[in-house]
């Protein structure tokens, strides 16, 4: 169970490399559905439980709606950007397809996505979040739509903060009183003399894939990865306080030795066997945690520096540049965005609306509800600034360098000056710049 539900959230990161690679030999080709008359739609996807069940309620509403056919295709998270990327290169690929944010601007900037602008008005675009807007444009145009997003929050087992003295009532609710880097390391500090050696304060969840979450930290202090242009900036004043801050878990024993970006165990895995006492984790693991953990717990904004920020996870749909009917294409991808489909869609699923009509307390939650108000508070800080960095065509290939240079200064000794200064010459390689 905790498998599929676990690449919802991921998938904002956990493709990088697939997407380097896969994208490498694109020529441009695309195959509207195959053989799919022009009342047929082709719809590949990965689908945790959840939400393959709400994909096919929302596929046949669309159905009796417009009378069109939807195949709706659903693969395993592992296999999908493989097969995709083989789908485009030999002009066979679905007409609509899933891609999480990082990675839809490898495909919008090979030409290989329909451009909706012309199917939205500027009222409809308005509609949207206007960060999640920018997460699906390139170059001004539109070339998918924000489906659904998620971001991480600071999940407590308030059991393990009570044996330390921590007082739970006093813990913070909203970003207004979110701790500050200075409270939060306090707290860590009180666990850490409070639990024994094989247990840990808390987990970070940039594993698997997940390295690019290292980056709400630089947003939190100030700093930005780089610029318009795709210069580095990330070596500053910024950067080597994030870079000095996230360090320092590993340094005071806050967080499991293992629990690098190369690590092999997800964060919330952790949590629940009460490895740690607190943990990132994304909303979209909310129904598993429910499920799994066996002790009270609750969930926190993340800590804060001179701003909140936090991951931009979530995903987008998009149609193919040669889909069958492009026009039905786009139909379909209207309805998912609609404020029902997407109402419906997140509250089955514990993931985060793009609609700024279902922000606030608009969408019922399935699943601890009284948990999302939190996640959907953390979303607020996500800035336009941060999504054109993490939606850059060269995002990904900066990941896999990330994950590299954050290892060694973490647990392998590397400098602070030494792995700003990889990790701007990374980033130039990657954008050019």
């Amino acid at each position: 169970m905790v498998s599929t539900r676990r690449i919802a959230g991921v998938a904002a990161v956990a493709a990088l490399t697939t997407a380097v690679a896969g994208c490498a030999g694109f020529t441009g080709g695309g195959g509207g559905g195959g053989d799919a008359s022009d009342d047929t739609l082709t719809f590949t996807t990965w689908a945790s439980e959840s939400e393959q069940a709400a994909f096919e309620d929302l596929v046949a509403q669309f159905e009796e709606e417009s009378g069109a056919t939807v195949e709706l295709n659903v693969v395993p998270y592992e296999q999908m950007f493989t097969n995709i990327d083989a789908q485009l290169g030999s002009g066979d690929a679905p007409d609509v397809f899933r891609v999480d944010y990082g990675n839809l601007g490898v495909y919008s900037s090979q030409e290989q996505l329909l451009d909706l602008s012309s199917y939205f008005s500027q009222d409809e675009v308005d509609a949207f979040t206007p960060a999640m807007w920018e997460a699906v444009s390139y170059d001004g145009a539109p070339y998918g739509v924000p489906h659904q997003t998620d971001v991480s929050a600071l999940l407590v087992n308030l059991d393990m903060l009570e044996a330390a003295g921590i007082d739970t009532s006093t813990l913070p609710t909203t970003q207004d009183d979110a701790w500050t880097w200075d409270e939060f390391a306090e707290v860590a500090t009180q666990l850490r003399s409070s639990l024994p050696a094989e247990q840990y304060p808390f987990v970070v969840n940039w594993q698997q894939g997940g390295v690019l979450r290292w980056l709400s930290w630089l947003f939190q202090a100030g700093g930005t990865l780089m610029d318009e242009d795709g210069a580095p900036q990330i070596d500053s004043a910024e950067g080597a306080a994030a870079l000095d801050f996230t360090r320092s878990f590993y340094d005071q024993q806050w967080v499991p030795p293992a629990s690098t970006p190369t690590g092999t165990v997800y964060a919330d895995s952790l949590f629940s066997e009460q490895t740690t006492a607190m943990a990132f984790v994304g909303s979209f693991l909310v129904p598993d945690l429910d499920y799994f953990n066996e002790f009270e717990w609750t969930a926190l904004p993340m800590p804060r520096d001179e701003r909140g920020a936090t991951d931009l996870g979530g995903n987008a749909l998009v149609a193919t540049a040669d889909a069958a009917n492009p026009d039905l294409a786009a139909e379909f991808l209207r309805f998912m965005a609609s404020e029902d489909a997407m109402s419906s869609f997140c509250g089955a699923t514990n993931e985060l609306p793009t609609l700024t009509a279902l922000e606030g307390d608009a969408v019922e939650f399935a699943i601890r509800p009284d948990l999302m108000p939190v996640f959907v508070d953390q979303a607020t800080t996500i800035e336009p600034d941060d999504v054109r960095q993490l939606t850059s065509p060269a995002i990904a290939e900066i990941g896999v360098a990330m994950s590299t240079e954050l290892e060694a200064a973490f647990v392998q000794g590397q400098s602070t000056e030494d792995t700003l200064a990889n990790l701007s010459a990374a980033i130039s390689d990657a954008t050019g710049q």
